[in-house]
């Protein structure tokens, strides 16, 4: 299921997990209601959680509403692999979805500076649904998920197979 898990059980030479193994996946098996719980909260308050950052980005700004939808559409994205990120326990996840479209599409359309602000509204509307327990959780993804946005871009182009369909906004802003 995820990097961590599947290291775990590759060494089909070893017939049982040693104490760090199991450790590791105790820790996992332990956290996944926990894990499970803050991706309901993120699916099902999806609107509710990104609405407010849609209203405060086109307020704060003097954007072209297109271009505060797309900086919208691109953290709503973001979020989604982060939830799911945080559901496997794996980080990487999140830089192996994002990295192949997202840089080249914040550099392309120039939405940097409504990104920054959309990751500062992000983690503070984070922070009114979930414990900080919870936001713990998320932490890594979100990290990566910023750091691709803001700044780490390739120079490789953007196939257009690589850029997910953004069409789950329609109803934002």
């Amino acid at each position: 299921m995820t990097f961590k898990l599947d290291s775990l059980f590759e060494s089909a030479e070893k017939p049982y997990l040693d104490a760090n193994a199991l450790t590791m996946l105790s820790q996992y098996v332990s956290s996944i209601p926990e894990r499970i719980a803050v991706y309901r909260i993120l699916r099902d308050q999806e609107i509710a959680i990104m609405q407010p950052i849609a209203d405060a980005l086109q307020q704060r700004t003097q954007e072209p509403e297109a271009k505060v939808e797309r900086s919208v559409r691109h953290g709503l994205m973001a979020l989604r692999y982060v939830a799911m990120a945080m559901l496997l326990d794996d980080s990487a996840f999140v830089e192996g979805r994002l990295q192949g479209w997202l840089p080249e599409m914040v550099q392309a359309h120039e939405t940097q500076a409504l990104d920054q602000q959309l990751f500062q509204l992000l983690e503070q509307q984070l922070a009114k649904v979930l414990t900080p327990a919870q936001m713990n959780l998320l932490k890594p993804g979100m990290t990566k998920a910023r750091d691709l946005m803001l700044g780490h871009a390739s120079s490789a182009p953007v196939p257009a197979a690589a850029v997910p369909e953004l069409d789950p906004l329609a109803g934002l802003l």
